[in-house]
């Protein structure tokens, strides 16, 4: 169980990292710090009984989860601001006309056959994921899905850093071959 001052001790190291990784991730300075500040007293209240060493990946977990849900509030919002506001025409006969007449036809989401695609590069990807060793899943999974540095990703693996950078080259070149395999072509920007 981790004390008062263990877990105070780990808020403060993680913060600034935090805050980094969720202005990254939102592009705005309040969201961001609002986003870390929700995310620590979660940890606070909810998981303060847990053990010191858990605590980084229970962070981890809550923050990535509290930046999608707030993509996905920015989303709802803006899909009704762009629907309600696509009732107001820029004609002066507006009243006379069919608001149907002067909708936008563009759709606000992705096409159906976007969705398809990324669902199947994502099905790949979670297949080619599983087919990995367990120490290169492992070691993909922390640093990449999860967001350690390759010293926390040492230290929850309990190996060196070099082996975990090891580990992730192997993983990111056999996940490239997979996803080669079927058909899928990686392009860098």
């Amino acid at each position: 169980m981790a004390t008062q001052a263990e877990l105070a001790t780990f808020l403060a190291e993680v913060e600034k990292r935090a805050f980094r990784q969720a202005m990254f991730a939102t592009q705005n300075e309040d969201v961001a710090l609002d986003l870390v500040q929700d995310a620590m007293l979660r940890l606070a209240e909810r998981y303060a009984g847990k053990p010191a060493a858990e605590l980084p990946l229970l962070f981890q977990r809550i923050l990535q989860n509290a930046i999608r849900d707030h993509y996905r509030r920015q989303k709802t919002r803006s899909w009704w601001t762009v629907l309600l506001s696509s009732f107001q025409s820029d004609d002066a006969d507006a009243d006379a006309n069919d608001p149907l007449d002067w909708l936008p036809n563009q759709p606000t989401s992705p096409s159906p056959e976007t969705i398809h695609d990324q669902a199947r590069v994502m099905a790949l990807i979670e297949e080619g994921i599983a087919k990995l060793p367990p120490r290169q899943r492992e070691a993909f999974l922390l640093r990449y899905w999860e967001e350690f540095d390759v010293a926390e990703t040492a230290a929850v693996m309990g190996c060196s850093d070099g082996s975990v950078k090891t580990h992730c080259s192997r993983a990111t070149h056999a996940l490239a071959a997979w996803l080669g395999q079927h058909g899928v072509q990686w392009q860098a920007d």
